[in-house]
């Protein structure tokens, strides 16, 4: 019997053919003939022009006047979005970069997926303190400002289960009381997280309104953290300066990260103000 495994790794054989008919094209880089295209996948022709049908249906082949097969627009449209994420990584480093010149920290560049917010870039600060997180690590949504910034655009059912798990597995170290009943514990736990999760949804209606989120040693004791939302295909307009439209989902944020001499909660203003001002020197047209 065949694993689910080994199931998982045959793949899908069609999509794999398809997929290897635009590899063809892109390879010969002009249109070609449908027995050249067979010839080359080493496939009947009648056969080769059923999945040629699917790819156009798709816009992924489009057929000539001259009966010739040519990369369709969606290929136009991948090359695009490839390009154009390239483009939009490099304008973040950049923005990285310059507030880590500017406040001497190290600064990280986040970005929500599925299962939370990760850590995508990391920059270095030019001091011998080094504060910085490793790519990949997924950051806590109630400790860390990225969490909590990026929480804060997204809909509370996609949070509120991550949320609670966070809770969950910390609510015992903050229950100190003992008690003699075994259901009262977790009738006191469940109690407590729901307040807990009742604090941090205001929070985040908060952090949202004001468009950046700082935590001062929630995650690292002596060690502070702010955080701003990035938004590279939208300018930031003048009425607009702390917070991005609330229409849509947060694309990354940057959130720079040093010590509370480097970065005094004191000067929590004067710090996200110059963090906003680099940032919109890139996005604004």
């Amino acid at each position: 019997m065949m694993s689910n495994s080994d199931k998982r790794s045959k793949g899908v054989q069609s999509m794999e053919i398809g997929l290897s008919i635009l590899d063809v094209l892109i390879d010969q880089r002009e249109p070609m003939k449908l027995k050249n295209i067979a010839l080359s996948m080493q496939m009947h022709p009648a056969k080769m022009h059923r999945y040629l049908v699917s790819l156009i249906r798709k816009k992924y082949v489009e057929q000539l006047g001259d009966g010739s097969y040519a990369l369709g627009i969606r290929v136009d449209a991948l090359r695009q979005a490839g390009l154009n994420q390239n483009n939009v990584m490099e304008q973040l480093i950049k923005i990285a970069t310059d507030i880590k010149d500017s406040l001497y920290c190290g600064v990280q560049i986040a970005k929500w997926f599925n299962e939370g917010p990760i850590v995508i870039k990391a920059i270095e600060p030019d001091t011998p303190i080094s504060i910085i997180t490793r790519v990949g690590s997924r950051m806590p949504l109630v400790t860390s400002a990225t969490g909590q910034l990026l929480a804060s655009y997204q809909p509370l059912d996609t949070i509120k289960p991550l949320v609670l798990a966070e809770l969950q597995s910390t609510i015992k170290a903050s229950v100190s009381t003992v008690f003699e009943e075994e259901g009262t514990q977790v009738e006191t736990r469940t109690q407590e997280i729901e307040k807990q999760w009742q604090q941090y949804e205001q929070s985040l209606h908060e952090i949202r309104e004001q468009g950046y989120s700082c935590v001062t040693g929630d995650m690292m004791r002596g060690i502070n953290a702010f955080s701003i939302p990035i938004d590279m295909q939208y300018a930031l307009d003048d009425s607009d300066a702390l917070a991005v439209s609330n229409n849509r989902q947060l694309g990354h944020s940057i959130t720079v990260i040093g010590t509370a001499e480097q970065l005094p909660y004191s000067k929590k203003k004067s710090i996200i103000n110059q963090m906003l001002s680099i940032s919109q020197s890139y996005i604004r047209p």
